[in-house]
């Protein structure tokens, strides 16, 4: 179960949930129960060092309060006490929620309809919570399976960001995962990248990363 990817939403089930709210502080065990309640997902995040093989490592982000604070409550799970895993939701599910940005948005999933959402945009689609502000990201997951896909959904991505507050990340075969905006800077101005995976966070060249892609 510790495999289950970056961004990825995970289901518990209620003796997860219990698991998670008796280990919390308190302060944060209201939020894991209104979570409960609602059957809302907790997303996968970066392993901690220490995490057992049948363990996955979670992360619950709060919507902002008053004072714009985010809090993200971490935990970690069983596998017997998972439920269900899906991928991060599609972009295209998350026009509703998009507010301002909705039209925009939809001629962006026209053009790349491969992308998937995850941070405030798709946390306050998934929950109806309000997560976005004014000056909130639209963080979107990029999965390119050739060299070519990668420099065509950077440029759509480049473009876009003209009418839109894109932010977010490549992610590689393997689940390597790279910021779209640090991948553009370091190949028109050679440099490393740094590179977020499942157990480390690393700096790579950029020529590895491309190996892992098809040709065309």
């Amino acid at each position: 179960m510790s495999s289950v990817e970056r961004h990825a939403l995970v289901w518990l089930t209620n003796a997860g949930w219990s698991a998670a709210i008796a280990a919390a502080r308190p302060e944060h065990q209201a939020a894991l129960t209104q979570w409960q309640r609602q059957d809302w997902p907790a997303v996968a995040r970066r392993l901690d060092a220490d995490v057992a093989p049948d363990e996955v490592c979670l992360g619950l982000p709060l919507p902002p309060d008053a004072n714009g604070i985010k809090v993200r409550i971490p935990l970690r799970a069983r596998s017997a006490h998972v439920v269900r895993t899906s991928d991060a939701i599609a972009l295209r599910s998350t026009l509703a929620a998009a507010g301002i940005w909705s039209e925009r948005l939809m001629a962006l999933c026209d053009a790349a309809p491969g992308l998937r959402a995850f941070g405030s945009l798709a946390m306050q689609t998934l929950t109806g919570l309000q997560y976005l502000s004014s000056s909130s990201d639209i963080d979107v997951l990029f999965r390119p399976a050739s060299r070519q896909q990668l420099a065509n959904g950077v440029a759509l991505l480049s473009e876009h960001a003209a009418h839109l507050p894109l932010d977010g990340e490549i992610v590689f075969p393997g689940g390597a995962a790279v910021s779209w905006k640090e991948w553009q800077l370091a190949t028109a101005h050679p440099a490393k990248v740094m590179v977020k995976e499942l157990r480390a966070v690393r700096l790579a060249e950029t020529a590895s990363l491309l190996a892992t892609l098809e040709e065309q």
